[in-house]
Formats: structure tokens, sequence, C-alpha cells
């Protein structure tokens, strides 16, 4: 039974797929924040290019 609890304490303590789960969910984070971003962009983009075109086509 102490080898069970000693095993559980072992791993417990390592860090090391805390880490790769931190960077993951980092990387979704600033994944999310490009789309948002790319999308806003986008819609301003269309907007714009849209009046352009309304006043080249009344002149």
């Amino acid at each position: 039974m102490s080898n069970f609890i000693s095993a559980a304490k072992t791993f417990a303590a390592d860090e090391n797929g805390v880490t790769a789960i931190e960077y993951g969910l980092i990387a979704a984070l600033i994944g999310v924040a490009a789309a948002t971003t790319a999308t806003t962009l986008g819609t301003n983009l269309s907007t714009l290019f849209q009046d352009i075109a309304d006043k080249v086509k009344v002149s």
C-alpha cells in the first residue's frame, strides 16, 4: 500500500503535463483572438469597400 501512496504522490508532484496543457490553452486563446480579429477586420473592410463602390456609382 505504501508503494501505491508513494506513486500517487510522485504523480501529483509531476508538472510536465501541466506545462503542456498551459501551452495548449495559450495557443487556443491566441487562435480565438486571431479568428475574432480577422472576422471583425473582414466585416469592416467589406463595409468600407461597399461605401466606396456606392460613391463611385453615384458620380
